[in-house]
């Protein structure tokens, strides 16, 4: 069995969704069968505590933090996932943007 795709979980600020939209796009992120574009996005809430020697986005070394993000999920080819990500990280505001990827075994491509 060969994976062909993969899926991308994004968490990023609410501030930053169109510019991630928009580097998605440009990497052709979302291209699934005659359309493109196309990408899940859902409300969350990120919880983190900076530590020594971090610069956050938001937030004070050592103290606890929430802020509303959205869990962005969208699909790519697994020989485009390095420069998707790079793509990501580009617009992405975090030092350490949460960017996970899994391997899909999809039909009907």
């Amino acid at each position: 069995m060969s994976f062909v795709f993969c899926k991308l979980e994004i968490y990023i600020p609410e501030t930053h969704f169109a510019a991630l939209q928009k580097a998605l796009r440009q990497v052709d992120a979302g291209h699934v069968g005659n359309y493109d574009s196309c990408l899940n996005y859902q409300a969350s809430f990120g919880c983190w505590r900076p530590l020594a020697g971090s610069s956050p986005y938001k937030g004070t070394v050592g103290q606890l933090c929430m802020e509303k993000e959205y869990k962005v999920e969208v699909i790519c080819r697994m020989e485009d996932v390095e420069k998707t990500i790079k793509a990501v990280k580009a617009v992405h505001p975090f030092e350490t943007p949460v960017i996970n990827v899994l391997p899909l075994y999809r039909t009907g491509f």
